[in-house]
């Protein structure tokens, strides 16, 4: 391996370590504006998102299945449903709608 690999490699964890010091060792105090305490509240569930997202549509067949068991889930959660139900259904909705396209 060359020598810039362990460089960059370097660089990358510094930067890595300064983003994530940083706050902790600059902000002490705590927030007082209210947009600003609700964006960090949102944003580990917006990050989450980000990333669910894609893989739900990605991870059938068809992105028709994808979007049938994320609108079922989405449904089901938004009428209280429990996660295992939830997480059932949505299979369950992919894999019906992955039989009736795929042949």
């Amino acid at each position: 391996m060359s020598h810039n690999v362990y460089i960059y490699l370097g660089l990358m964890a510094g930067v890595t370590y300064l983003i994530r010091v940083l706050p902790l060792t600059l902000i002490r105090k705590e927030f007082k504006n209210p947009f600003l305490k609700s964006f960090l509240y949102y944003v580990p569930y917006v990050t989450l998102s980000v990333m669910t997202f894609p893989a739900i549509i990605e991870a059938t067949q068809t992105p028709v299945a994808g979007l049938a068991a994320l609108a079922v889930g989405i449904l089901l959660a938004w009428r209280g449903a429990g996660l295992l139900k939830v997480a059932v259904a949505c299979c369950a909705a992919a894999f019906v709608i992955e039989l009736l396209l795929v042949r």
